[in-house]
């Protein structure tokens, strides 16, 4: 929930619990295509989007449907499959 439209606020430690999702994301069983996207970060990498959020893994969850970071100090977040932020 810190972050902008299309801009990473995510640095240092950040970084090593909240690992950035990397390249243009695929279009998967009911996600809108329109939401999707990607920007280029400050170190020349493409993080993928959805409706501008930019997405993350958890360095924590290591299995398929593990969402241990979900709700972490109050900040992160899963999205759905149209961009909303699961609270």
């Amino acid at each position: 929930t810190k972050d902008e439209k299309n801009k990473s606020n995510c640095t240092g430690a950040c970084l090593n619990a909240w690992p950035p999702l990397y390249g243009v994301p695929t279009v998967g069983a009911g996600v809108d295509a329109a939401k999707l996207g990607s920007f280029t970060t400050v170190d020349g990498k493409v993080q993928a989007t959805i409706g501008g959020l930019p997405l993350y893994y958890f360095a924590a969850d290591v299995a398929a449907g593990d969402t241990k970071g979900q709700n972490v100090s109050g900040v992160w977040f899963v999205v759905d499959a149209t961009g909303a932020m699961k609270k």
